[in-house]
């Protein structure tokens, strides 16, 4: 399996201003293989310390912040001769071990020698309280399920991908149904590390279905473990609450949907830790195409998708066979689906930010709307072939905007006012509109 933040961490490395770095992302989307695998191709020896139920690193990192003596430590507990010029350090879980995410200030400020990636499950949320977090002294990095891009390269399908990457639509157009069907099949997979796995060996659906409902079982079971137990029921709520706002036609996030009589101020709390911890996207309506999209958007108007499309195609309840065959009972939902898979794509494979945009009188209302440049970039999200875009078109006649897309399984198609990008090619948005 291929990951392209790979690339961001060699930049990383090579970097005169390297800090340690801290990986961001959910649980189960691959943040220690990407760990232990950058440091096998990209350093001689690798030093892995899991911090989980570690006794023995808890009191390590107890007593004071004497690097050297750390050091010595961590080298007994891994087994590696750390030499700053060649080791990594990789320090799994680190949320569990609040003086060790302290600590990184200390080897950012004194020890800039030594090469450290960090990373944790639901990091800035479990953090125990009384610990300061190391704020300007460590760098980032997000990291969300496979994109389709990444997919595409998990099944082999490495040719069929350099299409893709080197927008050669030509080419594209030949191979177009082979791209749609597994298009279609990554909406039901989704980009969870394991699944893709999964299918990748063993090509068996059932058994892509029976491990999404455990990770979905599973994130249920860190809402207990980790969030406050007051309002466990009220995250419960939201996050089961999800499929049945996306299957409107008017995909806001209505609280009263959730609990009737629901307010917002119950949830926030809640919202916020689904948030923090990677599992949800908050996108916030915008009423107008103002630059810098950030600075108009309306935190009280917004739409709730999951981190995964194949996993809320698991919490749906979606069948292989309804998304295949194009069911009409399905058809809405198959709409939201959709959605979904457009919005991962563009938060795995670029550093766009992204609202949706409805008019002031919410008679039209566009998928999404992005600033690219400095052009906002409105983008409507159609499931079919059909390549009408009343929505993007009222748009584009109120503010004359330059750029224009519409993503839909029809093939790419440009005009005076719109382009049309096929969906299986949305994560190349910046590179295609400048085409």
């Amino acid at each position: 399996m291929y990951r392209n933040k790979i690339e961001e961490l060699k930049k990383w490395k090579e970097s005169k201003n390297r800090k340690p770095l801290i990986i961001r992302g959910a649980r189960q989307v691959g943040k220690t293989w990407l760990m232990k695998e950058f440091g096998k191709k990209y350093y001689e020896k690798c030093a892995y310390i899991n911090f989980d139920d570690n006794t023995r690193m808890s009191k390590l990192f107890e007593e004071d912040f004497d690097l050297n003596r750390i050091i010595q430590g961590l080298e007994i507990e891994s087994g590696v001769k750390i030499e700053p010029e060649n080791t990594l350090l990789i320090f799994d879980e680190i949320q569990e071990n609040p003086k060790a995410l302290k600590a990184l200030k200390y080897f950012n400020e004194n020890a800039r020698e030594y090469h450290i990636i960090s990373a944790g499950s639901l990091l800035g949320v479990a953090i125990h309280e009384g610990t300061s977090f190391p704020v300007g002294k460590v760098d980032f990095l997000d990291l969300a399920p496979l994109s389709f891009f990444e997919f595409m390269e998990a099944l082999g399908e490495e040719q069929l991908l350099n299409l893709l990457l080197n927008n050669d639509f030509d080419m594209i157009n030949v191979f177009d149904n082979k791209l749609k069907e597994y298009l279609k099949l990554y909406l039901y997979i989704g980009g969870m590390p394991e699944v893709v796995n999964s299918y990748v060996q063993n090509k068996n659906l059932l058994e892509v279905r029976d491990i999404q409902k455990k990770l979905l079982e599973a994130y249920e079971q860190d809402f207990s473990k980790h969030a406050p137990s007051n309002i466990v029921p009220r995250i419960r709520q939201l996050w089961n609450n999800i499929p049945t706002q996306l299957a409107k036609e008017n995909k806001k996030f209505i609280y009263g949907l959730v609990r009737e009589g629901a307010r917002a101020r119950e949830y926030e709390i809640a919202l916020s830790w689904l948030i923090d911890c990677g599992l949800v996207y908050q996108v916030n309506r915008v009423n107008n195409s103002k630059v810098p999209l950030s600075a108009y958007q309306d935190f009280n108007a917004f739409k709730l998708y999951l981190l995964d499309v194949g996993l809320l195609c698991a919490m749906a309840g979606v069948d292989i066979k309804t998304l295949l065959e194009g069911n009409d009972v399905f058809k809405e939902f198959k709409g939201s689906l959709t959605e979904q898979y457009v919005l991962c794509q563009l938060k795995e494979c670029t550093q766009l930010d992204v609202f949706y945009w409805s008019s002031e009188t919410g008679i039209a209302e566009l998928d999404f709307i992005t600033q690219i440049g400095k052009d906002n970039v409105p983008i409507e999200v159609k499931s079919g072939e059909g390549l009408q875009a009343k929505s993007l078109k009222s748009f584009i006649q109120k503010y004359n905007s330059k750029i224009n897309v519409r993503t839909s399984m029809a093939n790419y198609k440009k005009d005076d006012a719109i382009i049309n990008i096929p969906l299986y090619s949305i994560g190349n948005i910046e590179s295609i509109i400048k085409i």
